[in-house]
């Protein structure tokens, strides 16, 4: 569902409403970041469901100059709605709310991948509150980033999951539930939103540092494909929620060819259609290791001439996912992380 350009902030809250997201018995937990997007949440939120049924979790990596201030703002706001805040500071020592507790104490990486470092922290910590009060967990993204991610996705990763985009009921790495209610809106409407009601909000600066991935795709592809076509974001989200549709009646597909043990015999992965086997085999490997394996897909031939050979095999097929061929059926287990360099380890069965 998606709101008028013009909503104003009545008809907003009306609309996320009808979703539902943010109904029912358990309590809300939301993210809060301080920007427009997270702000408009946490006054919906407390709209429809009233201050005592809402929690606000804010973390401050520490990671940028106004990183504190950005913190103060969301204390403020917080006591104006009337709404317990839970605060996180990693690698600073403990976090603090009206309840106690404490806070993951993660260190950023030196290196690598910082913002997957901090979504890792964030989702953390916001499941470690909702399993606290038996809460849902509350996100503030919009179409605006949906089409950021299927962009960046598309990019970045093969497969069809990556034109796929975010599901507004969704769940956290943890299996904990995972609501968007804002996933159909713009950032437009909830800066209007904002205005409106005289919230006022933190802007990132990171959001505009071209270092990033995410910026290049808002700042550069992004107004590229709108100058090929004025409805170019539309059509974005409107191919991912066919695309979604569609995968529905795929993985119904998927799941009736996988056995009640969890796997499948060669003989019937080799009579599929290609397609249909390649998705059979990347579901086995992320039911085994619980994460995205899209490069599990183009191993079938392999594991067919595996299978072939009679007796057992064992191979990775990528993404901390191992198959195991043994009397004429494929299955799939999740491996142990590799270790680090210099690190002496004793060799043990996939199983």
């Amino acid at each position: 569902m998606s709101a008028p350009s013009a909503a104003g902030a009545d008809e907003l809250r009306e609309l996320v409403r009808e979703q539902g997201l943010l109904s029912g018995p358990r309590a809300v937990v939301a993210m809060l970041s301080g920007g427009r997007d997270s702000v408009c949440l946490l006054d919906i939120a407390v709209a429809l469901r009233g201050p005592r049924e809402v929690r606000a979790l804010h973390v401050n990596y520490g990671l940028r100059d106004l990183a504190d201030e950005d913190e103060r703002h969301c204390a403020r706001l917080c006591d104006a709605l009337g709404v317990e805040l839970r605060v996180v500071r990693p690698g600073r020592g403990s976090g603090h709310d009206r309840a106690g507790g404490n806070a993951p104490s993660a260190q950023p990486p030196r290196s690598g991948n910082v913002q997957a470092w901090a979504r890792e922290v964030r989702y953390r910590a916001a499941e470690q509150l909702a399993v606290r009060g038996d809460a849902a967990i509350a996100s503030g993204h919009t179409a605006s980033d949906q089409v950021e991610t299927i962009l960046y996705r598309l990019a970045a990763s093969p497969g069809r999951r990556a034109l796929l985009g975010m599901s507004a009921a969704d769940s956290t790495p943890s299996g904990h539930a995972l609501v968007r209610p804002l996933l159909g809106f713009t950032r437009d409407q909830t800066g209007a939103y904002c205005r409106e009601l005289n919230l006022v909000w933190r802007d990132d600066a990171s959001n505009s540092d071209l270092q990033y991935a995410r910026s290049r795709v808002r700042l550069g592809l992004v107004p590229a494909l709108s100058a090929v076509h004025p409805a170019a974001e539309a059509n974005v989200l409107r191919t991912a929620r066919l695309l979604r549709e569609e995968a529905a009646l795929l993985d119904s597909l998927v799941h009736a060819e996988i056995d009640d043990a969890g796997g499948i015999a060669l003989e019937r992965l080799e009579q599929l259609p290609a397609p249909l086997a390649r998705l059979v085999v990347v579901r086995l490997a992320e039911q085994a290791a619980g994460t995205y394996v899209p490069q599990a897909g183009p191993r079938v031939a392999e594991l067919l001439a595996l299978g072939r050979r009679g007796g057992r095999a064992e191979v990775h097929v990528g993404g901390g996912a191992g198959a195991v061929i043994e009397h004429g059926r494929l299955r799939m287990v999740k491996l142990a992380p590799r270790p680090e360099r210099g690190t002496v380890t004793t060799p043990v069965q996939l199983d």
